[in-house]
């Protein structure tokens, strides 16, 4: 453990927390003014961002338990700390793709509710029905209205999102369980759902008529995650350190942090914040590692990338209306929405005079994780094979040999058997060949980008190393006298001249018969 502090990676039980005496930041501001505000509140985050712990705290904080909140910020804007019933569910482990598995789920729970409250609705179906009773139960039990908290209500859900056969029942069941909400109305306090996706309120919550959506209002920005004001005050034993561990100043330590972990922005307004699973593994651990990305990526989301053919080289930077973000992610016409709540995009910059969102990867973490994760996708299903060809390349590049970079770019592009690719699934084949040399040159980490927009046009591909600006055109069937001559005409190099580093403009043709690098030429 990093000194005397306490890091809690993974913990998400706020009474755990406190009563171990593990490190917290304090969010009970928000958890009082959320409270305070509304009845029926719906919030979606990415995967480990807190949603959880949050959920927890609501939980607590409406048992009455004031001595958990000690020194905290509701401690001095709470005045009644009133215990009321408290119905806390969460959908994470129903993941099993079936109404069965989701109903058994919620039946062990409701039957966990109803022990430690002393009733027993056992015998009553479905659970939608048999936590209608459980409320109403309470109320006559203790004179006061429950509190519903209902987490990862959409694990169910994505479990099944390729799967239309079996969305429809899924998205039925939980329908069938949040229906009595409404008739409860005079029975419930508070009613507070998390997810990381938007579906239907129609379809999921069809009852619930004055459900707030929480996740995009710049007051909210901050209820997850960890801001850099919060990284400094709270984190200085870590920080201190990493930078003993490091060999680092503390300045360096804070400036890695946060080109690896912060950049997050939930709104327009909102400041920008850190991803707290990965901060607080990096204090604990001392490393600075990619771990979210270590607990694994969902399946849904890959089917998605495959489902609406993704050009990954047009993701980092792309332009969202207001709507898509509200759309629903069983009817989305694009992927970036789903991006977006997942955690892969976030808000750039917002447009006020045309309500346009611009949307990025938030930091190092996510960009290089999200193109590393696409290498069976993008390049070859020979993960290991391909990492090898890419550290190569990648050391090559560094190095300032572009020659020896692109000539095993070319041997291994040569390698890979045609039914092992997956030209079909791209959106052009110059967009295969594009996608696959992007996906490569991620293993620099933060030095490669794609379709990169200046004055005149885009360029497919730009390099920067300690030594050098690599300004690099694609054609497909074509010649690297045609690719460097759209290099001059657009102006691909002229932002970087004043860089300080060599600019070598680099023209690259792929050949669709040998599908692989035909020829290149690299000049300064």
């Amino acid at each position: 453990m990093n000194g005397s502090v306490k890091y809690p990676v993974g913990i998400q039980t706020f009474s755990k927390i406190r009563e171990g005496s593990w490190l917290y930041v304090d969010k009970t501001q928000y958890v009082f003014d959320i409270a305070s505000k509304f009845q029926y509140v719906f919030l979606s985050r990415p995967r480990r961002f807190g949603k959880s712990l949050l959920t927890s705290t609501f939980h607590a904080y409406f048992s009455g338990r004031r001595e958990l909140f000690s020194g905290l910020a509701i401690d001095k804007l709470e005045k009644d700390w009133e215990q009321r019933p408290v119905l806390h569910f969460s959908l994470a482990a129903a993941k099993m793709g079936t109404v069965d598995d989701l109903f058994t789920q919620l039946n062990l729970q409701l039957r966990w509710i109803e022990k430690n409250s002393g009733i027993d609705n056992s015998s009553i179906s479905p659970p939608g029905a048999r936590m209608q009773a459980d409320v109403l139960d309470l109320f006559l039990k203790t004179g006061k209205q429950a509190v519903i908290l209902i987490d990862e209500y959409d694990a169910p859900l994505l479990t099944v999102l390729h799967d239309r056969e079996k969305l429809e029942p899924m998205r039925v069941a939980l329908q069938s369980f949040y229906a009595p909400l409404k008739d409860l109305d005079p029975y419930l306090r508070f009613v507070f759902i998390t997810g990381i996706t938007k579906f239907s309120q129609l379809s999921i919550f069809s009852q619930i008529n004055n459900l707030v959506k929480i996740s995009m209002m710049p007051a909210y920005g901050a209820v997850c995650g960890i801001t850099q004001e919060e990284l400094e005050s709270c984190f200085r034993d870590g920080i201190k350190g990493l930078a003993e561990e490091k060999g680092m100043t503390e300045a360096e330590v804070l400036e890695a942090l946060k080109r690896k972990y912060d950049g997050y922005r939930f709104s327009r307004r909102s400041p920008g914040v850190y991803n707290p699973f990965s901060l607080l593994s990096a204090m604990a651990t001392r490393e600075m590692d990619s771990y979210w990305f270590s607990t694994g990526t969902p399946a849904f989301l890959i089917s998605q990338i495959r489902r609406f053919s993704t050009d990954i080289t047009q993701v980092d930077g792309s332009v969202a209306e207001a709507a898509d973000f509200d759309a629903p992610t069983e009817d989305m016409h694009s992927i970036l929405p789903l991006l977006y709540q997942s955690g892969y995009l976030t808000i750039r910059d917002y447009d006020p005079a045309f309500g346009t969102y611009t949307l990025g990867f938030p930091n190092e973490e996510v960009k290089v994780g999200f193109t590393r994760m696409l290498i069976p996708f993008c390049v070859s299903p020979d993960v290991s094979g391909t990492a090898n060809a890419c550290r190569q390349i990648c050391s090559a590049l560094m190095g300032g040999d572009i020659n020896s970079a692109l000539s095993a770019a070319q041997s291994f592009f040569a390698a890979i058997p045609y039914q092992e690719g997956t030209m079909k699934d791209a959106p052009s084949a110059e967009g295969h060949f594009t996608a696959m040399l992007y996906v490569m040159f991620s293993f620099l980490n933060r030095y490669v980008w794609s379709q990169v927009r200046v004055a005149r046009g885009r360029m497919d591909i730009l390099v920067k190393t300690d030594g050098a600006v690599y300004v690099m055109e694609l054609k497909l069937d074509g010649s690297v006298e045609e690719a460097l001559k759209q290099i001059d005409d657009k102006g691909y190099a002229i932002p970087w001249k004043a860089d300080g580093r060599k600019v070598v403009k680099v023209g690259i043709n792929f050949s669709s018969e040998q599908r692989t690098i035909s020829e290149w030429k690299a000049k300064e």
